[in-house]
């Protein structure tokens, strides 16, 4: 850069020198990252600007490579939100919406290792503390966080109850 502020004609051939990434590239950039579905590659590939036609075969030569691989999508997903206080109702309907199939998204759920009921129990100790459960309106509420973070009635009503048992 010179004295008056301009930059030298060698650093800006340096920044322009940059030869386009091919989408296969950029897939891979955006893999390297963490996992992603196939139909959320595409998506953000496209909406760069990529032709859509060699988007999606840059993913399928990803996919043949082991490089994109919706089922450890799933796992990576599920055990990312369960960690983060997410029940199996909520985790399903995200992943639907990453363009899973059912069958694909029963198998990743079925792999799953932790246990739902323990990961509701954490959620409301966390929340709550340990001694949430002698007031009604806290388990109310509790209840409700369960709901809502995608945990079916009988896990919030066992939570509670465990909770209350303590």
């Amino acid at each position: 850069m010179f004295e008056d502020g301009r930059v030298s004609p060698a650093r800006r051939e340096r920044r322009r020198g940059r030869p386009e990434q091919t989408p296969t590239q950029r897939a891979l950039g955006l893999l390297t990252r963490r996992e992603h579905s196939r139909k959320e590659l595409t998506r953000k590939l496209t909406s760069r600007g990529l032709d859509r036609e060699e988007v999606v075969a840059a993913v399928d030569r990803l996919a043949d490579a082991g490089w994109q691989n919706d089922h450890r999508f799933a796992e990576s997903l599920i055990r990312s939100r369960a960690g983060n206080g997410y029940g199996p109702v909520h985790i399903r309907a995200e992943l639907n919406m990453h363009g899973l199939d059912s069958e694909a998204i029963a198998q990743a759920l079925a792999a799953y290792e932790g246990n739902w009921l323990e990961n509701a129990r954490d959620l409301l100790r966390r929340r709550f503390g340990e001694d949430f459960a002698s007031d009604p309106v806290l388990r109310r509420k509790a209840a409700d966080l369960l709901m809502r973070r995608g945990f079916d009635g009988d896990t919030a009503r066992n939570a509670n109850r465990f909770c209350a048992e303590d």
